[in-house]
């Protein structure tokens, strides 16, 4: 029967929710979380019937995946991290792909970009590559078992490589203000070998499973997960912030929050702004994924349409909740505050390079006509 993914999410939320202190604590998902979304299918969204996966449509991913950042924005995070690399098992030899993903209980997560600094050179009689690199936010890969690491290769092609946990080392170094419990750290691999049914090349390697979400555009998609993430984190803080107008006094006020005429006003917009934002992006998603799915391609007006929407809301989410933080008052600087919280990981959201403002130059020149750079579109 197919994974009802959003039943599943809504099940996990409380689970997920009660360990959402000990993630931020760790800097990393607590393993009762990890088991959860695991045990519920919803660290890997994208893999194929064919290998026995959910292979959930975007439109559905998308609500699954802000249904658990409403819980905890690192959960959503990292199940959006988990099932987006699944999303590559389409493109790997159908081997490989089985070797790592067959198994339903299989976490896959790592870096797409070849920002490895190391070398990766083809092994001399054996059809695979000798690789070493160091990656940066490695989302969740303490809970992986295998690590993906985007890297050039001396036969002049830029692959992904899968590795098993064994071979991966990982570095403390996340540290950071927001987003805390996704874990997502430096990791590295020393001589590690890849076959090359282990790998696959982005842009040249074809679907092995010709299946509709794999024809759907990989890095549309992708921004379009990662702008979930920060829906969930915004409706989140809208309901804390309810929750605290309808019993909070301001000092030296009579009246609770709610009946404030400033806390109407600015909760209405910032409600406004995120329906608004989070009907965009669900239409763009669900127009692209209408032709995809009926066996057409998305277009660059697609793609185009959907990379305005996801960094829309990715920065329409920061705002919501900016606001929401402050309407709140002190009580939300403190770290136990969930308002705390959401502010911290809405704007690591807005810094993801798929959602980040900066990308709103190459939207705004396809807008109006120009040539731009859509390769990672």
């Amino acid at each position: 029967m197919p994974v009802d993914v959003l039943a599943a999410a809504a099940d996990i939320a409380e689970l997920i929710e009660a360990h959402a202190d000990d993630a931020e604590a760790q800097r990393r998902l607590p393993m009762p979380t990890v088991d959860a979304l695991t045990s519920a299918g919803l660290m890997r969204m994208c893999v194929p019937e064919a290998y026995g996966g959910p292979e959930v449509d975007p439109p559905t991913m998308l609500e699954a995946i802000s249904t658990l950042a409403h819980a905890d924005g690192a959960a959503g995070w990292c199940s959006m991290i988990a099932s987006t690399t699944s999303y590559m098992s389409a493109f790997l030899p159908e081997e490989g792909a089985l070797e790592i993903y067959s198994d339903p209980s299989t976490v896959t997560g790592g870096v797409f970009a070849p920002n490895g600094q190391g070398t990766a050179t083809v092994r001399p009689g054996e059809p695979g590559f000798d690789v070493s690199g160091r990656w940066a936010w490695g989302s969740g890969t303490q809970h992986c078992d295998w690590v993906m690491g985007g890297t050039m290769c001396d036969d002049g092609t830029f692959r992904l490589c899968w590795f098993p946990r064994d071979d991966v080392s990982y570095h403390d170094t996340w540290y950071t203000s927001g987003m805390r419990g996704s874990g997502s750290l430096d990791y590295s691999v020393a001589e590690a070998f890849a076959p090359e049914r282990r790998t696959t090349q982005p842009g040249v390697t074809k679907p092995i499973v010709d299946c509709a979400l794999a024809r759907f555009p990989n890095f549309s998609f992708l921004a379009s997960c990662v702008a979930a993430v920060g829906l969930g984190i915004a409706r989140r803080a809208l309901d804390e912030l309810n929750d605290t107008a309808e019993g909070k006094r301001p000092q030296y006020s009579k009246r609770t929050l709610a009946q404030s005429a400033f806390t109407q006003i600015e909760y209405a917009r910032a409600e406004a702004s995120w329906r608004s934002a989070r009907a965009f992006l669900f239409d763009e998603i669900e127009s692209a994924w209408a032709v995809v799915a009926s066996d057409g391609r998305a277009t660059l007006e697609h793609r185009t349409g959907i990379r305005l929407a996801a960094v829309h809301a990715a920065t329409t989410c920061a705002a919501v909740t900016d606001a929401a933080f402050t309407l709140a008052g002190g009580t939300a600087v403190y770290d136990t505050s969930v308002l705390g919280r959401c502010q911290r990981d809405a704007h690591v959201v807005t810094q993801h390079i798929q959602t980040a403002p900066k990308l709103n130059e190459t939207i705004g020149k396809l807008l109006l006509g120009l040539d731009a750079d859509t390769a990672m579109f």
